[in-house]
């Protein structure tokens, strides 16, 4: 894995905030725990099944041994969101996950935030969205990260270009990002680092959050495939209280287990 300078880990701040799988990999050995927000849609169907009961694998997406993996850990796998039959009801849709059956574990790949999670090792990861960034930030202040001792690193997963493995910025994530980092800096934990305020102060002056939403590239994108239905889940603020927590391999409401 390659090393990464110091000028890019973001030393000294409580609260750090980088982009997709390398901001992932440049923060990770620097923090204590790790916030992933993909809010259309990895993050946002993680919340959907948790509350469900369900806990959900990450996996990287489309490897070809997807099946595999869920038969060896027991677990129903998530297929693409136009690939859902009556077999196989689950996807990366919150809203199919909604209308479908409730599984005890279920594989949920994606090319963006499942995939940040599951390279993630050695600390705790977080799956956060507009659906419960609140409920994040309360559970993780009580864990006592944030600060300078114990920094936390918030990251946007971002999606690719079509076509290309070139991250493409995507600004749901950007104020999801900002709305977890909001919630924690009422909680005055460490001192954020400069990207993390300026996500924060992004979704602080933002007044309309699901308006500007709903116009984004990434929702103007599910709605033109039909998938409307899981932007309007992404868009329930603050609906959730279940904190997905990756352990074990899986996330699990880490509030059922308190």
């Amino acid at each position: 894995m390659a090393e990464f300078p110091e000028w890019s880990k973001q030393g000294g701040a409580g609260v750090r905030f980088e982009w997709g799988l390398a901001g992932a990999r440049a923060l990770g050995p620097e923090v204590a725990a790790m916030v992933v927000v993909d809010v259309l849609s990895f993050t946002t169907s993680v919340s959907v099944a948790v509350d469900a009961g369900t806990r959900v694998l990450p996996y990287p997406w489309r490897d070809g041994n997807a099946g595999e993996f869920a038969a060896a850990h027991d677990a129903r796998v998530a297929v693409g969101r136009k690939a859902v039959t009556a077999e196989h009801p689950w996807s990366l849709s919150p809203a199919a996950l909604r209308r479908a059956p409730v599984p005890d574990r279920l594989v949920l790949p994606s090319p963006n935030g499942s995939a940040i999670s599951a390279a993630v090792s050695g600390i705790p990861v977080i799956a956060a969205c507009l659906r419960n960034a609140a409920a994040v930030a309360d559970w993780i202040a009580e864990q006592g990260w944030g600060t300078e001792q114990h920094p936390l690193a918030v990251i946007a997963a971002g999606e690719h270009w079509p076509g290309q493995q070139v991250l493409r910025p995507a600004v749901e994530d950007w104020l999801g990002a900002g709305a977890v980092i909001s919630a924690l800096a009422r909680h005055q934990t460490g001192p954020l680092a400069p990207e993390a305020r300026a996500a924060e102060a992004g979704y602080d002056g933002i007044g309309d959050i699901p308006a500007l939403i709903r116009d984004s590239a990434s929702s103007r994108e599910l709605a033109a495939i039909g998938f409307a239905d899981d932007v309007a889940i992404a868009l329930e603020l603050e609906s959730s209280k279940s904190v997905p927590v990756l352990t074990g391999g899986a996330f699990a409401d880490a509030l059922s287990r308190t």
